[in-house]
């Protein structure tokens, strides 16, 4: 039954369903089908699965990066992270990479980051020969940095399934991040010999000094929520509500910047893709509460324990149904559609033991 589900999923996002509908569709569809329950259950769950308070850290999130965008708080941090790596060869590539990973330590949002930073980047790796898939591949790729770099909205989305610390789950994120963007770095070297591209800048420390002033206030952003939330001061939502007024404050009243025409476009656009996430959401709950109901997590892991106890082929067997997942799924759908599923194998399994480290305390 969950490949029928799962299939159902994709074959209607291969045909252009957008994602929140096709997961309320297939909930209806098996509903239908099995008469299991009333429809009833489908407006009940909608408005439920929206209403818990961690996720208001979502659209709090993408308020703040839409308020960087457009307060020059982007631009800043895009020639601050020129002024460190841009005398390297293909720098601008690398100086796309750095300023992204600043900016996803405050936004939180692929999205965003991939806005704020290619509206900046873009057409200058244009006029230097960057190779327009290159210009592309770099700034999508920097910007993929924000699911693992805190203050990440999938991970919040991940703790609110998972029933998780968002604090842990953002503490965890930072070394793989870090790896990402160094080997994304590393990548974007060969590419600059490859192609020849050129060198930005002569480094200065005159200039860094300079650029890092400039963007000092951009910089006490991801303090404020790093400090707030590794120090217990206030939750992941709270500090959201925190990079919002901060973010307001800066391009206000400290860069002036921010005229009130653009805060009514950044206010729009927020809400709409709020609406895209949380209608995702909804819609998950939906199709989250069918899956319960029918036992088929428990159903799956208990195939899988049957299959193989080998703690390394559970993982591989994971790995490879997250990747064929993730070519049709949005990454919000991926997690609230598949963690359900697997989080009963990983807790039978740590109950099993075969995962030594995860049925050890954490201290």
């Amino acid at each position: 039954m969950e490949w029928l589900i799962l299939g159902i999923v994709i074959v209607l996002t291969i045909i252009n369903v957008p994602i929140g509908f096709a997961l309320s569709i297939s909930a209806i569809i098996l509903l239908l089908w099995k008469d299991t329950a009333p429809l009833s259950i489908v407006p009940l769950n909608l408005f439920s699965g929206a209403s818990s308070f961690p996720l208001l850290a979502i659209p709090l999130f993408i308020l703040a990066g839409g308020l960087m965008e457009t307060s020059g708080i982007s631009l800043r941090l895009v020639n601050m992270a020129n002024s460190f790596v841009g005398f390297i060869r293909g720098g601008l590539a690398m100086v796309t990479i750095v300023a992204t990973m600043i900016q996803s330590e405050i936004s939180g949002s692929s999205v965003a980051d991939a806005a704020a930073i290619g509206k900046v980047v873009i057409p200058a790796m244009e006029k230097r020969g960057y190779p327009k898939a290159l210009s592309a591949a770099i700034v999508s790729n920097a910007a993929s940095a924000a699911i693992l770099i805190p203050p990440s909205i999938p991970m919040v989305i991940y703790a609110w399934m998972a029933e998780t610390s968002v604090a842990k789950l953002f503490f965890a994120g930072f070394l793989p991040g870090f790896i990402a963007c160094g080997a994304m770095m590393a990548l974007s070297y060969y590419y600059a010999r490859k192609y020849n591209l050129t060198v930005e800048t002569r480094f200065s420390l005159q200039k860094v000094g300079k650029s890092t002033l400039e963007a000092f206030w951009a910089l006490m952003i991801p303090i404020v929520i790093w400090g707030g939330i590794f120090l217990g001061i206030a939750t992941a939502t709270e500090v959201a509500a925190l990079a919002v007024l901060a973010a307001f404050v800066i391009g206000v009243f400290i860069y002036r910047e921010l005229p009130t025409k653009e805060t009514i476009r950044v206010l729009k656009e927020s809400a709409g893709q709020t609406a895209v996430v949380m209608l995702i959401v909804a819609a998950s709950a939906v199709l989250g509460w069918y899956l319960t109901s029918e036992q088929i997590p428990q159903k799956f892991a208990r195939m899988i324990l049957e299959t193989t106890s080998n703690r390394y082929l559970i993982l591989f067997f994971l790995n490879i149904f997250f990747f064929i997942a993730g070519m049709f799924l949005h990454s919000a759908a991926a997690i609230i559609l598949i963690v359900p599923i697997v989080m009963p194998l990983i807790r039978a399994s740590s109950s099993r033991s075969i995962w030594g480290w995860a049925s050890r305390p954490l201290r």
